[in-house]
């Protein structure tokens, strides 16, 4: 997961967040049940720090309910092991 997020800052292009989601949860659940257990802790971790961090920003943050299911859906998809390519 930490290679994924690594590349994604790395890459920094638009629009490209749900593929390193799914890439992410995929490596991770490639490692065996407890990689699968692992990716979905952190992910929601993630996602339910991220709606605190939002609840204290003021504006637009940029990250919704909405992308917040979003970036769920595409976590869930990498870990059922399908191509995260699909984003």
């Amino acid at each position: 997961m930490w290679r994924a997020y690594s590349d994604m800052r790395e890459a920094n292009y638009k629009g490209a967040d749900k593929y390193f989601h799914a890439r992410g949860n995929y490596d991770a659940a490639q490692r065996g049940p407890g990689g699968a257990w692992a990716a979905k802790v952190i992910s929601n971790a993630r996602e339910n720090a991220q709606r605190v961090t939002d609840l204290f920003k003021f504006g637009d943050s940029g990250h919704g309910e909405a992308d917040s299911r979003a970036d769920q859906a595409a976590n869930e998809w990498g870990r059922s092991g399908k191509d995260p390519n699909h984003f």
